[in-house]
């Protein structure tokens, strides 16, 4: 690579063996088989699935494994060896037999079936941050915001739930108004016409993290109505993440929240 160019075998070297130009192929294929130690390339290959050990490092907490179009087998192999690096995992999308699986293999798991989420966790407790609200449109809603709410509670942050306060009794929302305006980020998720996060966004000053789900009748078209609501929305400080996806919004709310924190420290 002192040339610039990258050569195939550059691809198979981690980081510091390309940037030093030197020839890591041996150690990296056998640290391929851990992911760890100095000369790794960061990830441990399974063969079906390379597991990234370094992506605690780099974005704060493990790699989660997305459940759904995985056997049994895969779910529980991926989570054990994240759990075994790392000490906490979370799989999500996962049912009652991906469940059994990984259980069987990590005897700490516990599941969520409502969320269709699963995870362990065996780090030392630690003060939870808190700053993130969660805000339901309808109980319908639930099954999302439980996948928003546990992956930010496993990334260390605490969840304040305010549900049930959709648009069609606005009543609902404006007694919620002081538990919003309290927050530093809000994720807001809502069906049917998706109108929820909008009003929120215009009473606070916290960035608001629009969820849209499939929840609704015929023309919802699964989630592409409210998507487009939120994209379209004229109140500032509207983020907006994939249908249904609760794992990315709790992701990001985690993120935000914790810079916070780091922000107003001393």
């Amino acid at each position: 690579m002192a040339d610039g160019t990258l050569r195939p075998e550059d691809a198979v070297k981690g980081p510091a063996d390309v940037g030093a130009g030197t020839n890591g192929a041996p150690q990296g294929a056998a640290a391929a088989s851990t992911g760890t130690g100095a000369d790794s390339p960061g990830f441990e290959d399974l063969g079906f699935a390379r597991v990234d050990h370094d992506r605690a490092r780099r974005k704060g907490f493990p790699e989660v494994v997305f459940g759904a179009g995985k056997t049994p087998a895969q779910i529980a192999t991926a989570a054990e060896r994240i759990y075994q690096a790392s000490g906490v995992v979370l799989v999500t999308r996962i049912d009652s037999a991906g469940f059994d699986a990984m259980k069987a293999r990590v005897p700490d798991a516990r599941y969520n079936a409502l969320g269709r989420l699963a995870w362990a966790d065996r780090r030392k407790p630690a003060p939870a941050i808190d700053g993130i609200v969660l805000a339901t449109a309808g109980t319908s809603d639930q099954w999302v915001a439980e996948e928003a709410a546990e992956t930010a509670r496993l990334m260390g942050c605490e969840v304040r739930r305010v549900n049930d306060i959709g648009v069609a009794g606005i009543h609902r929302l404006l007694a919620a108004r002081p538990v919003l305006e309290s927050a530093r980020v809000i994720i807001a998720v809502a069906g049917m016409d998706g109108a929820m996060p909008s009003v929120i966004a215009g009473l606070v000053a916290a960035p608001v993290i629009a969820v849209p789900t499939s929840v609704g009748y015929g023309a919802n078209f699964e989630g592409i109505a409210p998507l487009l609501t939120m994209m379209n929305s004229c109140a500032p400080g509207v983020a907006v993440v994939n249908i249904d996806n609760g794992f990315g919004a709790g992701f990001m709310a985690a993120v935000i929240a914790k810079q916070a924190q780091a922000n107003r420290q001393p």
